[in-house]
Protein backbone atom coordinates (compact mmCIF):
# COMPACT_ATOMS: atom_id res chain seq x y z
CA UNK A 1 0.00 0.00 0.00
CA UNK A 2 1.08 3.22 -0.94
CA UNK A 3 0.66 6.65 0.48
CA UNK A 4 0.75 10.31 -0.51
CA UNK A 5 2.61 12.25 1.87
CA UNK A 6 2.40 16.37 1.82
CA UNK A 7 4.79 17.92 3.90
CA UNK A 8 5.63 21.32 5.37
CA UNK A 9 8.55 20.31 7.56
CA UNK A 10 6.54 19.76 10.75
CA UNK A 11 9.14 18.86 13.19
CA UNK A 12 7.11 15.37 13.79
CA UNK A 13 6.92 14.71 10.26
CA UNK A 14 9.99 12.51 10.21
CA UNK A 15 8.64 10.10 13.01
CA UNK A 16 5.17 9.81 11.42
CA UNK A 17 7.13 8.76 8.08
CA UNK A 18 9.58 6.48 10.06
CA UNK A 19 6.40 4.89 11.37
CA UNK A 20 4.48 4.07 8.41
CA UNK A 21 7.78 2.60 6.93
CA UNK A 22 7.69 0.58 10.11
CA UNK A 23 4.16 -0.09 9.51
CA UNK A 24 5.34 -1.52 5.88
CA UNK A 25 3.89 1.51 4.05
CA UNK A 26 5.51 2.21 0.78
CA UNK A 27 5.32 6.45 0.74
CA UNK A 28 6.19 8.97 -2.25
CA UNK A 29 7.11 12.23 -0.27
CA UNK A 30 5.90 15.09 -1.88
CA UNK A 31 8.24 18.19 -0.41
CA UNK A 32 7.81 21.01 -2.38
CA UNK A 33 6.10 23.17 0.75
CA UNK A 34 9.10 22.27 2.54
CA UNK A 35 11.30 24.86 0.53
CA UNK A 36 9.24 27.29 -1.09
CA UNK A 37 6.67 28.57 1.39
CA UNK A 38 4.98 31.44 -0.24
CA UNK A 39 3.42 28.83 -2.76
CA UNK A 40 -0.31 29.72 -4.04
CA UNK A 41 -2.75 26.69 -3.68
CA UNK A 42 -3.08 27.31 -6.97
CA UNK A 43 0.45 26.26 -7.51
CA UNK A 44 0.35 23.34 -5.35
CA UNK A 45 -2.93 22.02 -7.22
CA UNK A 46 -0.59 22.43 -10.50
CA UNK A 47 1.95 19.87 -8.62
CA UNK A 48 -0.25 17.73 -6.58
CA UNK A 49 -2.85 16.92 -8.99
CA UNK A 50 -0.72 15.28 -11.90
CA UNK A 51 0.82 12.66 -9.68
CA UNK A 52 -2.28 11.71 -8.05
CA UNK A 53 -3.65 10.98 -10.90
CA UNK A 54 -0.74 8.98 -12.47
CA UNK A 55 0.00 6.76 -9.10
CA UNK A 56 -2.57 4.23 -7.51
CA UNK A 57 -2.67 5.69 -3.47
CA UNK A 58 -4.33 4.07 -1.23
CA UNK A 59 -4.51 7.39 0.53
CA UNK A 60 -3.17 11.24 1.18
CA UNK A 61 -1.84 12.15 4.90
CA UNK A 62 -0.88 15.50 6.00
CA UNK A 63 0.35 16.98 9.69
CA UNK A 64 -2.57 19.87 9.91
CA UNK A 65 -5.35 20.36 6.98
CA UNK A 66 -4.52 21.67 3.27
CA UNK A 67 -8.39 22.13 2.38
CA UNK A 68 -6.73 22.27 -1.01
CA UNK A 69 -5.63 18.43 -1.10
CA UNK A 70 -8.78 18.07 0.79
CA UNK A 71 -11.22 18.93 -2.62
CA UNK A 72 -8.36 17.19 -4.81
CA UNK A 73 -8.84 14.25 -3.33
CA UNK A 74 -12.68 14.41 -2.69
CA UNK A 75 -12.74 14.83 -6.30
CA UNK A 76 -10.93 11.82 -7.06
CA UNK A 77 -12.63 9.81 -4.26
CA UNK A 78 -9.48 9.20 -2.63
CA UNK A 79 -9.10 9.30 1.29
CA UNK A 80 -7.54 11.94 3.31
CA UNK A 81 -5.92 11.54 6.40
CA UNK A 82 -5.06 14.79 8.50
CA UNK A 83 -3.70 14.53 12.11
CA UNK A 84 -3.70 17.92 14.07
CA UNK A 85 -1.07 18.62 15.90
CA UNK A 86 -1.16 22.41 16.53
CA UNK A 87 -3.90 24.87 17.74
CA UNK A 88 -5.57 26.88 16.41
CA UNK A 89 -5.24 25.36 12.80
CA UNK A 90 -6.98 28.30 10.93
CA UNK A 91 -7.39 26.13 8.01
CA UNK A 92 -10.51 24.13 9.74
CA UNK A 93 -12.66 26.72 9.56
CA UNK A 94 -12.72 25.55 5.18
CA UNK A 95 -15.48 24.30 4.11
CA UNK A 96 -13.46 21.39 2.45
CA UNK A 97 -13.52 20.19 6.46
CA UNK A 98 -16.85 18.52 5.15
CA UNK A 99 -15.51 16.86 2.35
CA UNK A 100 -16.73 12.81 2.56
CA UNK A 101 -13.14 12.33 1.59
CA UNK A 102 -11.63 13.86 4.79
CA UNK A 103 -10.43 11.54 7.70
CA UNK A 104 -9.39 14.04 10.21
CA UNK A 105 -7.79 13.55 14.08
CA UNK A 106 -8.15 15.96 16.65
CA UNK A 107 -5.80 15.95 19.31
CA UNK A 108 -7.56 18.72 21.65
CA UNK A 109 -10.79 17.03 22.50
CA UNK A 110 -12.14 21.09 22.65
CA UNK A 111 -11.31 21.08 19.00
CA UNK A 112 -13.26 18.00 18.47
CA UNK A 113 -16.46 19.09 19.91
CA UNK A 114 -15.95 22.54 17.58
CA UNK A 115 -15.35 21.05 14.11
CA UNK A 116 -17.28 17.99 14.38
CA UNK A 117 -20.60 18.76 14.37
CA UNK A 118 -19.58 20.35 11.02
CA UNK A 119 -18.72 16.67 9.46
CA UNK A 120 -19.50 14.00 12.34
CA UNK A 121 -18.51 10.76 10.46
CA UNK A 122 -14.94 11.92 9.49
CA UNK A 123 -13.71 13.79 12.76
CA UNK A 124 -11.64 12.06 15.51
CA UNK A 125 -10.53 12.97 18.60
CA UNK A 126 -6.96 11.35 18.59
CA UNK A 127 -4.29 11.99 21.15
CA UNK A 128 -0.62 12.39 20.30
CA UNK A 129 2.04 10.60 20.45
CA UNK A 130 6.42 9.87 20.39
CA UNK A 131 8.70 7.99 18.47
CA UNK A 132 9.98 5.67 21.97
CA UNK A 133 11.71 3.38 19.13
CA UNK A 134 13.74 6.29 17.66
CA UNK A 135 14.63 8.42 20.63
CA UNK A 136 15.71 4.83 22.33
CA UNK A 137 18.40 4.22 19.91
CA UNK A 138 19.76 7.54 19.72
CA UNK A 139 20.32 7.80 23.20
CA UNK A 140 21.60 4.06 23.57
CA UNK A 141 24.86 5.32 21.29
CA UNK A 142 25.09 8.67 22.85
CA UNK A 143 28.48 9.40 24.54
CA UNK A 144 28.95 10.30 28.41
CA UNK A 145 30.47 13.73 26.99
CA UNK A 146 27.25 14.12 25.08
CA UNK A 147 25.17 13.24 27.77
CA UNK A 148 27.34 15.84 30.01
CA UNK A 149 26.64 18.42 27.53
CA UNK A 150 22.76 18.75 27.98
CA UNK A 151 22.39 18.07 31.69
CA UNK A 152 20.42 20.32 33.53
CA UNK A 153 18.61 21.07 36.76
CA UNK A 154 15.73 22.68 35.06
CA UNK A 155 14.80 22.91 30.97
CA UNK A 156 12.31 24.40 29.11
CA UNK A 157 12.75 23.93 25.43
CA UNK A 158 10.67 26.79 23.09
CA UNK A 159 9.53 29.88 22.19
CA UNK A 160 8.43 32.63 24.90
CA UNK A 161 6.06 33.52 22.05
CA UNK A 162 7.15 37.55 22.88
CA UNK A 163 8.36 37.77 19.60
CA UNK A 164 5.31 36.35 17.52
CA UNK A 165 2.71 37.12 20.16
CA UNK A 166 0.34 39.05 17.11
CA UNK A 167 -2.15 40.77 20.15
CA UNK A 168 1.43 42.97 20.63
CA UNK A 169 0.02 44.80 17.41
CA UNK A 170 -3.20 45.56 18.60
CA UNK A 171 -4.12 49.24 19.61
CA UNK A 172 -7.18 49.39 21.39
CA UNK A 173 -8.87 52.27 22.98
CA UNK A 174 -8.53 52.18 26.85
CA UNK A 175 -11.53 50.27 27.80
CA UNK A 176 -11.05 47.63 25.06
CA UNK A 177 -7.61 47.32 26.25
CA UNK A 178 -8.03 47.50 30.05
CA UNK A 179 -10.80 44.28 29.12
CA UNK A 180 -8.36 42.50 27.72
CA UNK A 181 -5.48 42.73 29.95
CA UNK A 182 -8.43 41.81 32.68
CA UNK A 183 -9.20 38.78 30.99
CA UNK A 184 -5.90 37.96 30.08
CA UNK A 185 -4.97 38.15 33.99
CA UNK A 186 -8.18 35.80 34.95
CA UNK A 187 -7.06 33.14 32.56
CA UNK A 188 -3.43 33.16 33.69
CA UNK A 189 -5.40 32.01 36.99
CA UNK A 190 -6.87 29.46 36.19
CA UNK A 191 -5.45 25.99 34.71
CA UNK A 192 -7.43 23.04 32.94
CA UNK A 193 -10.03 25.39 30.81
CA UNK A 194 -9.77 28.23 28.81
CA UNK A 195 -12.77 30.28 28.86
CA UNK A 196 -11.72 33.17 26.67
CA UNK A 197 -13.84 32.43 23.74
CA UNK A 198 -17.13 31.62 25.77
CA UNK A 199 -16.66 35.47 27.78
CA UNK A 200 -15.75 37.86 24.94
CA UNK A 201 -18.36 39.70 22.82
CA UNK A 202 -18.74 40.52 19.70
CA UNK A 203 -18.31 44.60 20.33
CA UNK A 204 -15.17 43.56 21.86
CA UNK A 205 -14.11 41.34 18.61
CA UNK A 206 -14.97 43.78 15.99
CA UNK A 207 -13.07 46.52 17.46
CA UNK A 208 -9.81 44.60 18.54
CA UNK A 209 -10.08 43.99 14.87
CA UNK A 210 -10.44 47.26 13.65
CA UNK A 211 -7.55 48.41 16.05
CA UNK A 212 -5.24 45.77 14.78
CA UNK A 213 -3.14 46.12 11.75
CA UNK A 214 -2.83 43.49 9.76
CA UNK A 215 -5.30 41.19 11.71
CA UNK A 216 -6.33 37.77 10.41
CA UNK A 217 -9.18 37.95 7.65
CA UNK A 218 -11.13 34.58 6.86
CA UNK A 219 -10.64 33.41 2.82
CA UNK A 220 -13.84 33.79 1.28
CA UNK A 221 -14.47 30.16 1.41
CA UNK A 222 -13.91 29.71 5.00
CA UNK A 223 -16.17 30.00 7.51
CA UNK A 224 -15.81 32.95 9.34
CA UNK A 225 -15.47 32.61 13.14
CA UNK A 226 -14.07 35.74 14.56
CA UNK A 227 -14.91 35.44 18.16
CA UNK A 228 -12.52 31.86 18.15
CA UNK A 229 -9.86 33.92 16.01
CA UNK A 230 -9.75 36.49 18.23
CA UNK A 231 -9.80 34.33 21.50
CA UNK A 232 -7.32 31.71 19.87
CA UNK A 233 -5.13 33.24 17.27
CA UNK A 234 -4.57 36.81 19.65
CA UNK A 235 -5.76 36.31 23.67
CA UNK A 236 -4.51 32.92 24.09
CA UNK A 237 -1.05 33.35 22.81
CA UNK A 238 -0.66 36.28 25.01
CA UNK A 239 -1.52 34.57 27.40
CA UNK A 240 0.71 31.85 26.91
CA UNK A 241 3.22 34.59 26.80
CA UNK A 242 3.06 36.34 29.92
CA UNK A 243 2.86 32.90 31.74
CA UNK A 244 6.32 31.49 29.79
CA UNK A 245 8.00 34.53 30.70
CA UNK A 246 6.48 35.24 34.04
CA UNK A 247 7.10 31.87 35.14
CA UNK A 248 10.40 31.11 33.48
CA UNK A 249 11.91 34.33 35.37
CA UNK A 250 10.69 33.42 38.63
CA UNK A 251 11.80 30.19 37.80
CA UNK A 252 15.30 31.09 37.20
CA UNK A 253 15.61 33.68 39.73
CA UNK A 254 15.44 30.79 42.34
CA UNK A 255 17.02 27.79 40.47
CA UNK A 256 19.40 27.24 37.58
CA UNK A 257 17.41 26.90 34.69
CA UNK A 258 18.00 26.25 31.22
CA UNK A 259 16.06 27.83 27.98
CA UNK A 260 16.58 26.47 24.40
CA UNK A 261 14.93 29.27 22.55
CA UNK A 262 15.27 31.70 19.63
CA UNK A 263 13.20 34.39 21.78
CA UNK A 264 14.88 37.55 23.39
CA UNK A 265 15.49 36.38 27.26
CA UNK A 266 16.62 39.68 28.67
CA UNK A 267 13.73 40.23 30.67
CA UNK A 268 14.89 36.88 32.82
CA UNK A 269 18.60 37.88 33.56
CA UNK A 270 19.46 35.14 35.20
CA UNK A 271 18.00 32.02 33.09
CA UNK A 272 21.06 30.79 30.82
CA UNK A 273 19.96 30.95 27.01
CA UNK A 274 21.44 28.39 25.25
CA UNK A 275 19.66 28.62 22.25
CA UNK A 276 17.94 26.70 19.62
CA UNK A 277 17.81 22.78 20.28
CA UNK A 278 18.03 20.52 17.06
CA UNK A 279 14.64 18.02 17.10
CA UNK A 280 16.28 14.72 16.14
CA UNK A 281 19.96 15.25 17.97
CA UNK A 282 19.60 17.47 20.81
CA UNK A 283 16.54 17.78 22.05
CA UNK A 284 16.06 13.86 22.82
CA UNK A 285 19.69 14.66 25.52
CA UNK A 286 18.00 17.15 26.87
CA UNK A 287 14.73 15.41 27.79
CA UNK A 288 16.59 12.76 28.94
CA UNK A 289 19.37 14.63 30.74
CA UNK A 290 17.62 17.48 32.49
CA UNK A 291 16.43 16.70 36.27
CA UNK A 292 13.02 18.25 35.45
CA UNK A 293 11.56 19.12 32.07
CA UNK A 294 9.05 21.87 32.68
CA UNK A 295 6.48 22.28 30.19
CA UNK A 296 4.00 25.28 29.51
CA UNK A 297 1.48 24.23 27.46
CA UNK A 298 0.08 27.13 24.77
CA UNK A 299 -3.40 28.22 26.13
CA UNK A 300 -4.52 27.99 22.69
CA UNK A 301 -4.47 24.25 22.93
CA UNK A 302 -7.53 23.99 25.70
CA UNK A 303 -7.48 21.11 26.68
CA UNK A 304 -5.35 18.76 24.72
CA UNK A 305 -1.81 17.62 25.36
CA UNK A 306 0.97 18.75 23.13
CA UNK A 307 3.55 17.01 21.45
CA UNK A 308 6.60 18.15 23.94
CA UNK A 309 4.58 15.70 27.17
CA UNK A 310 5.22 12.67 25.17
CA UNK A 311 8.28 13.32 23.93
CA UNK A 312 9.26 14.41 26.80
CA UNK A 313 8.29 11.00 28.50
CA UNK A 314 9.13 9.01 25.88
CA UNK A 315 13.20 9.90 26.14
CA UNK A 316 12.92 9.10 29.61
CA UNK A 317 13.10 12.41 30.93
CA UNK A 318 11.17 13.70 34.24
CA UNK A 319 8.14 16.46 33.35
CA UNK A 320 6.63 19.15 35.40
CA UNK A 321 3.73 20.23 33.16
CA UNK A 322 0.92 22.51 33.40
CA UNK A 323 -2.63 20.78 34.31
CA UNK A 324 -4.66 20.01 31.31
CA UNK A 325 -8.30 18.32 31.63
CA UNK A 326 -7.01 15.31 29.10
CA UNK A 327 -3.80 14.55 31.12
CA UNK A 328 -5.72 12.15 33.77
CA UNK A 329 -7.45 10.03 30.20
CA UNK A 330 -4.05 9.20 29.64
CA UNK A 331 -1.37 9.53 32.33
CA UNK A 332 -1.53 9.20 36.08
CA UNK A 333 -0.76 12.03 37.62
CA UNK A 334 2.19 11.64 40.32
CA UNK A 335 3.16 8.33 38.73
CA UNK A 336 3.97 9.38 35.07
CA UNK A 337 4.50 12.67 35.50
CA UNK A 338 3.79 15.52 37.74
CA UNK A 339 1.11 18.21 37.15
CA UNK A 340 1.55 22.39 38.91
CA UNK A 341 -1.90 24.78 39.12
CA UNK A 342 -0.34 27.71 40.03
CA UNK A 343 3.01 29.76 39.78
CA UNK A 344 3.62 28.94 43.87
CA UNK A 345 3.20 25.51 43.32
CA UNK A 346 5.70 25.04 40.56
CA UNK A 347 8.50 26.59 42.46
CA UNK A 348 7.91 24.45 45.32
CA UNK A 349 7.26 21.33 43.31
CA UNK A 350 10.65 22.27 41.60
CA UNK A 351 12.61 22.59 44.77
CA UNK A 352 11.13 19.29 45.49
CA UNK A 353 12.02 16.70 43.31
CA UNK A 354 15.15 18.13 42.80
CA UNK A 355 15.54 17.10 45.99
CA UNK A 356 14.45 13.93 45.83
CA UNK A 357 15.99 11.94 43.56
CA UNK A 358 14.88 8.64 43.58
CA UNK A 359 10.92 9.68 43.44
CA UNK A 360 11.94 12.21 40.29
CA UNK A 361 13.43 8.57 38.43
CA UNK A 362 10.87 6.30 39.57
CA UNK A 363 8.21 8.88 38.00
CA UNK A 364 10.34 9.45 34.92
CA UNK A 365 10.70 5.99 34.56
CA UNK A 366 7.01 4.69 34.69
CA UNK A 367 5.96 7.72 32.29
CA UNK A 368 8.33 6.46 30.02
CA UNK A 369 7.22 2.57 30.09
CA UNK A 370 3.15 4.46 29.94
CA UNK A 371 4.48 5.88 26.68
CA UNK A 372 6.54 3.05 25.29
CA UNK A 373 3.15 0.77 26.06
CA UNK A 374 0.36 2.97 25.26
CA UNK A 375 1.56 6.43 23.08
CA UNK A 376 3.92 5.66 20.31
CA UNK A 377 3.72 6.45 16.84
CA UNK A 378 3.33 2.93 15.51
CA UNK A 379 0.41 2.21 18.06
CA UNK A 380 -1.32 5.87 17.36
CA UNK A 381 -1.32 5.23 13.60
CA UNK A 382 -2.74 1.34 14.07
CA UNK A 383 -5.32 3.66 15.81
CA UNK A 384 -5.74 6.27 13.10
CA UNK A 385 -6.01 3.52 10.37
CA UNK A 386 -8.82 1.52 12.09
CA UNK A 387 -11.01 4.73 12.73
CA UNK A 388 -10.02 6.24 9.09
CA UNK A 389 -11.35 2.65 7.35
CA UNK A 390 -13.38 0.38 10.10
CA UNK A 391 -13.86 -2.88 9.50
CA UNK A 392 -17.18 -4.04 8.10
CA UNK A 393 -19.41 -6.43 10.30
Amino acid sequence: MKIYFYRYNSICEPDVIESFKRLGFELYEETIEMTKKNLLPSDCVKKISPVLMSETFTFAFTINFFPYLSDICEIMHLPYISLIVDSPVMELYSKSLRNSCNRIFLFDACLYQEFAPLNPDCIFHMPLAANVARTDTFLSHASQSDKKKYASDISFIGSTYAEKCPFNRAKLPDYEKGYADGLIEAQLKIYGYNFLQEVITDKFVTTFLESTPHSYRFPDENYADYKACVAQLYLSVKVAEQERLRLLKMLSDSFHVDIYTGSDTSSMPHINNRGFARSLDEMPLIFNQSKININITAKSIRSGLPLRIFDVLGCGGFLITNYQSEIPQFFTIGKDLVTYDSADNLKDLCRYYLEHEQERKDIALHGYNTVKKYHTYDIRLLQILDKAFPKEN
